[in-house]
């Protein structure tokens, strides 16, 4: 995922390590894109290895652009090769049991906009049957052992099965939109912060509770 991530944002454009990190969290979320240069360099490595990506320059650093720990140094800036192109579109092509757990449904959804209509399709409807597994497990636990559950517990499962609910009926939209040909409706900002309005359909794995 983190492959394929990587290929999709170098297709907009040439960028360098630390940019590459602020645009994962940016495109995936915080809680994706939870990466580290531990994870991430490695990756470029044998990107470049593979000759999908290639170093296009090398900019100065600066203090606030320098991992803690590291020293302070030129800054490589990586660009997808035509090869690296042809790599992305078979990996976002692909519609397996992968692409349907949590973070790879996330990845692939973030660029759903170079995926084919078929694809979206399957992954969506794979994601959906995942969701709603979970849920009738969470069911499963609430209906059975609800009174062997201390109040906080309890709770969780509830907001958990709240969560899966609300992903089942998003997802739902989504597919119905796909299948008769639109793109998904862009939700009204309720406030001047730019919130969704109440009746708006929650990202992955979100329920209401958790918006502020």
């Amino acid at each position: 995922m983190l492959e394929l991530a990587i290929l999709g944002l170098l297709q907009e454009s040439p960028m360098h390590g630390y940019e590459l990190r602020k645009e994962l969290t940016a495109k995936l979320g915080a809680i994706r894109a939870a990466i580290s240069y531990g994870s991430l360099y490695p990756t470029l490595r044998r990107l470049q290895a593979a000759g999908w990506i290639a170093e296009a320059a090398e900019t100065p650093a600066t203090a606030e652009e320098v991992p803690a720990l590291t020293s302070r140094r030129g800054r490589v800036v990586y660009k997808i090769t035509a090869e690296g192109k042809e790599r992305f579109a078979q990996l976002i092509a692909q519609a397996g049991p992968e692409t349907y757990d949590d973070t790879g449904f996330g990845v692939h959804f973030a660029f759903f906009a170079r995926t084919d209509q078929a694809t979206r399709l399957r992954i969506l409807e794979g994601r959906r049957r995942k969701i709603e597994e979970r849920r009738e497990g969470l069911r499963d636990v609430l209906g059975r052992a609800a009174e062997r559950l201390d109040a906080y517990t309890l709770e969780l499962q509830r907001h958990g099965l709240e969560a899966c609910e609300r992903e089942v009926r998003w997802l739902e939209e989504l597919i119905a939109n796909e299948r008769s040909g639109r793109a998904p409706t862009v939700p009204a900002t309720g406030t001047a912060g730019g919130r969704r309005e109440d009746n708006s359909p929650p990202p992955p794995g979100e329920s209401r509770k958790e918006r502020p």
